[in-house]
C-alpha cells in the first residue's frame, strides 16, 4: 500500500514573510526555505520573526535535506535558527549559499553544517525525492523553482517569480522546463500568491533603466537610493547609471556591503575598478559626483534612511539639494511607517522619488497574467497558492478558477494545515502550531502574546510606580512617592499625584495584609476618573523600622 505525502506549510501562507515548508513521505523529509519576517507596527520591540517549526522538532531525524530557493531574508533569515535544530545538507545556488554562509559564521554554525552548491538545470537525489533546480526571474540572481519528483507525484514549488523577458541579467525564467513538466504530469502546484490582486504583468527590470538615467541627468546634488541589501540587480543598475553619468558609488550599511562583495567575487555582479568607494571617501568629493546606496525603504526607525529623516544619522546627514530615491515597494502592513520616512525627509528639504512618481522599481513578482500563464504552462491536477496573506491566496484561488482549475482541487491554507496526497488525491489532515515566533535582542521565542499585550499597553498608557513605606503594624509611614513615565504630562503632574496620594492614604487606613493589590486597584479606578486611561500600576510596599 502506497504511502501519503504529506505537505505542512510552517510559515508564508496567511502572511508575507518567514516562508517554510516541511515535505514528509514515509520516513523521509525535506523542508524548502527557512525565511524571516518583518515585525508589523503592533509588534513593539521585536526584531523579527521567525517561522515556528517546534511542531516539527520531534520529526527531526527524518528531514534528508534543506533546499533554498533564493537568497532574500523572507527565505533564508531564520536559517541559523533552523540549522541549530535540523542536522541535514543544505542545497542552494551559488550566491544564495554565499549569503547564508554569512549568517551560519555569525552564529558559528559554519562547520556544523553541509553547504551544497546546486545550478539551475541541476537533478539531486534527496532520499526519495528527486528535485530539480529550474532558473526563475526575481528581484535577485540565482533564483530557482523547484520540480519535487515524489513517489506519490511530481510537486512543482514556483518559488517567488516573475516572467521577465528582458531581466538585467540577461536570463528569463525557464519556460521549457516548466512545459516539459507539464508533459510528464504534475500533481500539485504551489506558486507564489504575492501580487495576486495586482491585474496584468509585472513590468520588466529594464523600464528602471531609463528612469535612473533621468535622474542622474537632472538632480543637482547627491543622489541618495534606498533598497533592499539582496536586491542585487538594482545595485548592478545603479552602478551602470552611476558609470555612465561620472559619479562615484558608495555603499552604506553593512549587509550591503556584505552582499555586494559576494555578489562581485561571484560573478553577479560587474563593476568597473575604482566605481564603488568608502563612505568616507564618497563624502569629500563634490555632491554632483557621488551617488550612495542604502537601506530603510521599509521605514525602519534604525536604518540610515530612517536616521536621515530625523536627522542623527551620524556618519552623514542631508544636504540641500540631495535626491533620495526608493527602489522597493512597501512590504504589506509598512505603509504607514514608509510614507511617515518620506514626509519626515521631504521636511528635511530632500527631493524624494518613489514609485508612482517615476518608475525606479518594479516588483519581483508575477502579477495576474503571469500567474495564470504558469498553470497554463505546468497543467497541474491540484493547486496550493502560496507566500502571501490570506487576500492574495484566495486571489490566486480565484485565477486558478478562472483557467479551468475545478474549485475541489485548489487548497487555500493557512500556516499548520497539512494538506495529504494519496493515490491521485489530495485532503486536509490536522492541523499543527503555526503561528509566530518573536526574537527580540537574543531571545528567541520567550515573548508571548501576554508580553506583548503587555508591551502595548505601557505604551498606549504609560506605567505608575508607587513607593510605600509602612511600620511592623502595616501603617503608613509617610507620603507615597509616586513616579510615572509616558502616562502624563509632567506640568499636569503634580496636582493630579497629590490627590492619588490621598488616595493611597484611605486605601492604607482599611488594608488587611493586602495593602499592594488595594493601592493597585484604587489608583486605577482613580488614573481612569481622571484621564480616561489606564496605566500599567506597580505598588512596592517596604517595611520600615
Amino acid at each position: 500500500m502506497s504511502q501519503k505525502l504529506r505537505l505542512i506549510p510552517v510559515g508564508g501562507l496567511g502572511e508575507i514573510g518567514k516562508n517554510m515548508l516541511y515535505l514528509e513521505y514515509g520516513n523521509n523529509a525535506l523542508i524548502v526555505d527557512a525565511g524571516l519576517m518583518f515585525p508589523e507596527n503592533d509588534m513593539l520591540g521585536i526584531d523579527y520573526i521567525i517561522p515556528d517549526f517546534r511542531s516539527l522538532l520531534d520529526r527531526k531525524h527524518l528531514v534528508r535535506g534543506v533546499v533554498i530557493t533564493h537568497g532574500h531574508e523572507d527565505h533564508i533569515g531564520a536559517m541559523k535558527h533552523v540549522m541549530a535544530e535540523f542536522d541535514a545538507p543544505v542545497y542552494a545556488t551559488p550566491l544564495t549559499r554565499g549569503l547564508i554562509e554569512v549568517k551560519l559564521r555569525e552564529a558559528k554554525l559554519y562547520d556544523r553544517v553541509s553547504l551544497n552548491t546546486v545550478h539551475a538545470g541541476d537533478r539531486v537525489n534527496i532520499g526519495p525525492f528527486a528535485v530539480e533546480f529550474f532558473h526563475v526571474c526575481h528581484s535577485i540572481p540565482d533564483c530557482v523553482g523547484l520540480g519535487i519528483t515524489t513517489p506519490a507525484g511530481l510537486i512543482v514549488h514556483s518559488g517567488d517569480f516573475k516572467f521577465d523577458h528582458t531581466p538585467v541579467d540577461g536570463w528569463p525564467t525557464d519556460y521549457a522546463k516548466l512545459a516539459e513538466f507539464s508533459g510528464r504530469g504534475v500533481l500539485a502546484l504551489l506558486s507564489d500568491s504575492t501580487n495576486a490582486d495586482k491585474p496584468g504583468w509585472t513590468p520588466s527590470e529594464a523600464v528602471i533603466g531609463p528612469a535612473f538615467d533621468a535622474v542622474f541627468r537632472e538632480a543637482p546634488g547627491r543622489i541618495i537610493i534606498g533598497t533592499f541589501a539582496s536586491l542585487i540587480s538594482r545595485i548592478q543598475q545603479v552602478a551602470n547609471a552611476a558609470f555612465k553619468h561620472g559619479r562615484k558609488m558608495t555603499l552604506a550599511g553593512t549587509s550591503m556591503q556584505e552582499n555586494a562583495r559576494i555578489a562581485q567575487k561571484l560573478g553577479y555582479l560587474e563593476v568597473p575598478d575604482g566605481l564603488i568607494i568608502p563612505v568616507d571617501e564618497a563624502l569629500k568629493l563634490p555632491p554632483r559626483k557621488v551617488v550612495v546606496m542604502t537601506t530603510g525603504t521599509q521605514g525602519e526607525p534604525s536604518s540610515i534612511l530612517g536616521r536621515l529623516s530625523e536627522g542623527r544619522n551620524r556618519q552623514f546627514d542631508l544636504q540641500v539639494g540631495d535626491t533620495v530615491i526608493f527602489s522597493s515597494h512597501p512590504i504589506p502592513g509598512n505603509e504607514e511607517m514608509v510614507h511617515r520616512t518620506i514626509n519626515k525627509l521631504l521636511q528635511r528639504g530632500a527631493h524624494v522619488i518613489y514609485d508612482p512618481i517615476a518608475p525606479v522599481h518594479v516588483s519581483g513578482h508575477a502579477s495576474a497574467e503571469e500567474m495564470k500563464l504558469l498553470i497554463h504552462l505546468v497543467k497541474p491536477k491540484f493547486f496550493v497558492p502560496v507566500h502571501g496573506e490570506l487576500r492574495h491566496l484566495h486571489q490566486h484561488a480565484a485565477l486558478a478558477r478562472e483557467v479551468g482549475i475545478p474549485p475541489e482541487n485548489i487548497a487555500v491554507v493557512e500556516n499548520g494545515q497539512v494538506i495529504e496526497f494519496h493515490n491521485g488525491t489530495m485532503t486536509l489532515g490536522e492541523r499543527v502550531p503555526g503561528g509566530y515566533v518573536f526574537v527580540d535582542g537574543s531571545g528567541v521565542g520567550d515573548i508571548g502574546p501576554s508580553v506583548m499585550r503587555e508591551r502595548e499597553a505601557l505604551a498606549e498608557s504609560g506605567v505608575v510606580i508607587v513607593n510605600l513605606r509602612v511600620n511592623r503594624d502595616g501603617q503608613l509611614v509617610g507620603k507615597p512617592e509616586i513616579l510615572s513615565k509616558g502616562f502624563v504630562f509632567v506640568r499636569d503632574e503634580a496636582e493630579m499625584f497629590e490627590a492619588a496620594q490621598a488616595q493611597v492614604a484611605k486605601v492604607a487606613t482599611h488594608a488587611n495584609g493586602d495593602l499592594r493589590q488595594r493601592v493597585e486597584a484604587a489608583l486605577s479606578d482613580f488614573f481612569y476618573s481622571e484621564t480616561k486611561r489606564r496605566p500599567m500600576i506597580f505598588a512596592l510596599v517596604n517595611q520600615v523600622q
